[in-house]
């Protein structure tokens, strides 16, 4: 039987409740790849499953969802980038040797040295000017970021006013600059330590939530994105213009995620619309530290498992 290195999460809890084990290598059906790992990334998502980090009966929800006292895919990790390792009889649009990017959502299982994925899933060949660390970073907060911004109809309306709030995430870096994209004027609620982070991506209108509060602002706004899910609706009404809309990673609404965003986000990086946000990069071997960065909350765009080179 051949195995492979992954880390499993053994019950919810801090970092190191994260071990690396070798399991059995997977085999790929007809209809799906051998996606051998090269990168992956250790967002807030994957942070808050390790730690069944939400309030009152969300919580009791979430383990209806995940499993009771340890996640019943017990392998975290949603987003990867790699090499097609081998492909399933039936597979049409990939091939051995094809370098690509995903992401697996509910399913997780990305802290692995290699993954099997359906031909159809949210997978895409990678941006062609992308490194495997970049192509992953775009992932999380992209296609999150998008499903947001699909839902306010921002590619459907001029000259949109938004603010960004928590700016320097992955969700919200790639929300910004999403929104510029689309022509918007954008305001971001960041930090002053994120503040040369926003700039270099071309952002101007900075409120610095630790000089001032934003919601004390007399500006409107016709979409407000909480990319961090630290303020409600009711915080920020006064904020918006009369058929504003207000979005919050924070709330009850899952961001689903697509093959076409993938596309998009693809697009985006090949013409320079969409850069990568890295802030740092672990080995495989370090990812109790890199859970143990993530939960500080103080990252600044994506944080990066190095699975193998």
């Amino acid at each position: 039987m051949k195995t492979m290195k992954s880390v499993v999460c053994t019950k919810y809890g801090t970092p190191d409740v994260l071990q690396i084990q070798e399991i059995k290598k997977p085999i790929p059906k007809d209809n799906e790849i051998l996606v051998r790992i090269i990168s992956t990334a250790v967002n807030s998502g994957d942070t808050r499953v390790r730690g069944l980090a939400v309030e009152g009966f969300m919580k009791i929800i979430m383990q209806l969802v995940l499993g009771f006292s340890k996640p019943r895919k017990p392998i975290l990790g949603t987003v990867y980038a790699g090499i097609v390792e081998e492909v399933g009889a039936k597979v049409l649009k990939f091939k051995k040797g094809d370098s690509v990017f995903g992401m697996t959502g509910f399913n997780f299982g990305t802290y692995a040295e290699y993954i099997a994925i359906k031909e159809k899933g949210n997978i895409s060949l990678m941006p062609v000017n992308a490194t495997y660390d970049e192509a992953v970073s775009l992932i999380f907060g992209g296609q999150t970021a998008i499903y947001f911004i699909e839902k306010a109809k921002l590619s459907k309306k001029k000259s949109q006013k938004v603010l960004v709030i928590g700016a320097t995430g992955s969700v919200g870096a790639a929300a910004l600059q999403i929104a510029q994209y689309y022509s918007a004027d954008v305001t971001v609620v960041c930090s002053s330590d994120g503040k040369d982070f926003v700039e270099n991506l071309g952002i101007s209108k900075i409120i610095l939530y630790d000089k001032e509060d934003f919601t004390k602002h007399n500006n409107q706004y016709d979409f407000i994105f909480d990319a961090v899910g630290k303020t409600t609706k009711k915080q920020c009404q006064h904020l918006l213009k009369t058929e504003g809309v207000y979005k919050t990673v924070g709330g009850l609404e899952y961001a689903s995620e697509s093959h076409q965003q993938l596309e998009f986000l693809k697009m985006l990086f090949e013409n320079g619309k969409l850069k990568a946000t890295i802030d740092r990069i672990y080995s495989f071997e370090s990812v109790v530290e890199a859970h143990e960065y993530v939960d500080t909350g103080r990252k600044k765009g994506n944080v990066i498992l190095k699975v193998s080179e």
